[in-house]
């Protein structure tokens, strides 16, 4: 493979599933020339990934398709675990509005048709081209660039030159084997079967009306509630059980006479899994990045392995874009598995925790888990927020660090903000780079004056009233964004294109030091980032 000179793209995509779509989006909507391509030319028709969050509604909203993709989900119910004697031992749910995001902050959605949306609303993106029905086979890198050999469906085969590659080909990625990129076992590993249903009426009135953990060692069981009538089961496999025997139509249904008939409900997809916990070494090879399942792998017990998979990306995408722009330094691409490495290890370690808890097979230890969660709730069993088991942000990555201030490494609010007499997302008028809001009119206008918000080509947000036409200010309609600041004790927040808290200040010339931080972090080397 002989390397060509020149780039015809910035970047390349490797997969157009979920995580590459919106990888994809959001590079070509900072004006980073992307191609992506996929092997498959459709969108599989049923559902594999079950849940999604508020942040990601969030990046949804920011590449324009959070309002279509709204009608293809529904809000998820609460989650009750129960133990041996079918107790109530452990409830999850969600916090109440105003919701801190903007959107609910947990949601079930119906995969097939959002990730249609998300494809056609990416490949109408200027500066996005899509090559589908076409596989990677070769890579080879050098100081300039990425040479990528790539085969289509009939058999062709092209080259095309880009300054990186970012693979999000899955959990079999091509990308991470090429480049013998290999995973750490986080020591979960249990085999499940997972079906979907979609339930008629009789079956529904049968069912019940929140998801529920069967906490029960002789068999332990999910069972969830999609959209509409869509229903999810997902049953631990006992040693022996063979797992193709067990995605048979007859067993199936034997697993399920519990709680339906077969006539009560139409199976919509039957699969095995074991229920994996792996987290990749290296997550950058030179000009090379893996991100979502080509990454790390974890069980399903919080709805979270997509939703981090568009965490990656996020993160990724804007700090392409600034090496690429000649606004950054290299080193920035190495902040990317500094933070989400240390983010997904950390979530995969609770939800493994989370995965034991319902695992349980010996009877004795699970009566003393039930006893012990129990006690631990002071025999009232209180609901959990969701959105609570997501760590921050943190460690050494382009963020101060959150032992200086909680809210470093956070994700920023999204109130609704009155503007012209309507009610607005803050998003909608910040746009998606660098933000600083402010709380303090007379900070606001010393900041809109000052080198250092021209040099990070940030925007200076007021929550209140201000003349100043070089800054926006915004009225919000419940509060969020005041209590966030009461909150922190703080009095301005340097926010990141990816919506996640680099630092917060309490006075100006804190926050003057923390921009120069920023700024110096981000130079390329030999270039002043001094105020002129």
């Amino acid at each position: 493979m002989v390397a060509q000179a020149g780039a015809q793209f910035d970047v390349v995509v490797v997969g157009f599933g979920p995580a590459g779509a919106t990888c994809a989006g959001l590079l070509g909507r900072l004006g980073v020339r992307t191609l992506a391509i996929d092997g498959a030319r459709t969108v599989y028709d049923k559902p594999r990934a079950f849940a999604l969050d508020h942040e990601i509604m969030r990046v949804l909203q920011n590449l324009g398709l959070a309002k279509a993709v709204l009608p293809y989900t529904a809000p998820f119910t609460p989650s009750e675990y129960y133990g041996v004697n079918g107790q109530l031992i452990k409830r999850f749910g969600a916090v109440p509005p105003p919701y801190p995001l903007g959107w609910p902050p947990n949601l079930v959605f119906t995969q097939p048709p959002v990730e249609q949306l998300l494809r056609n609303g990416v490949a109408a993106t200027p500066g996005v081209e899509v090559a589908l029905g076409t596989e990677l086979t070769a890579i080879a890198q050098d100081e300039d660039g990425v040479t990528l050999d790539l085969r289509d469906e009939t058999g062709r085969a092209r080259s095309v030159r880009a300054r990186y590659v970012v693979g999000c080909d899955g959990a079999s990625s091509t990308v991470r084997r090429l480049l013998d990129m290999t995973f750490e076992d986080l020591d979960f590993d249990e085999p499940w079967l997972v079906v979907d249903l979609k339930v008629n009426e009789r079956g529904l009135a049968r069912l019940p009306e929140v998801s529920i953990q069967y906490c029960e060692p002789a068999r332990p069981t999910t069972y969830l509630i999609g959209p509409g009538n869509h229903r999810r089961w997902e049953i631990m496999l006992l040693p022996g059980e063979d797992p193709r025997q067990m995605e048979m139509p007859g067993e199936i249904w034997r697993l399920l006479s519990r709680w339906l008939k077969p006539d009560e409900a139409a199976l919509w997809r039957v699969a095995s899994y074991r229920f994996h916990a792996l987290v990749a070494r290296d997550w950058r090879r030179g000009r090379a990045f893996i991100a979502g399942d080509a990454a790390h792998q974890q069980p399903p017990f919080t709805g979270q392995g997509m939703c981090q998979g568009v965490r990656d990306v996020a993160n990724l995408s804007w700090k392409l874009q600034r090496v690429l722009k000649g606004e950054a330094g290299e080193a920035l691409l190495d902040t990317y598995q500094a933070e989400r490495s240390g983010h997904v290890r950390r979530l995969t370690t609770l939800i493994k925790d989370i995965g034991r808890l319902i695992c349980e097979r010996d009877p004795a230890a699970a009566r003393a888990r039930d006893a012990r969660l129990l006690a631990e709730a002071g025999g009232e069993i209180k609901t959990v927020a969701r959105q609570d088991l997501i760590p921050p942000l943190s460690g050494a990555g382009c963020l101060l660090s959150p032992l200086a201030h909680a809210a470093n490494g956070t994700l920023f609010p999204q109130p609704r903000v009155s503007r012209d007499g309507a009610a607005v997302l803050l998003d909608e008028l910040t746009g998606g780079g660098f933000r600083i809001v402010v709380n303090d009119g007379a900070m606001a206008a010393a900041l809109a004056a000052g080198a250092l918000v021209r040099k990070l080509d940030a925007k200076v947000v007021l929550l209140g009233v201000t003349n100043d036409p070089a800054v926006l200010d915004v009225s919000e309609t419940d509060g969020v964004l005041a209590r966030w600041f009461a909150r922190h004790g703080c009095a301005a927040a340097i926010v990141r294109p990816d919506h996640y808290v680099y630092g917060v200040a309490s006075d100006g010339p804190q926050l003057q030091m923390q921009l120069g931080s920023l700024l110096a972090a981000m130079t390329p080397k030999g270039v002043s980032h001094a105020p002129a």
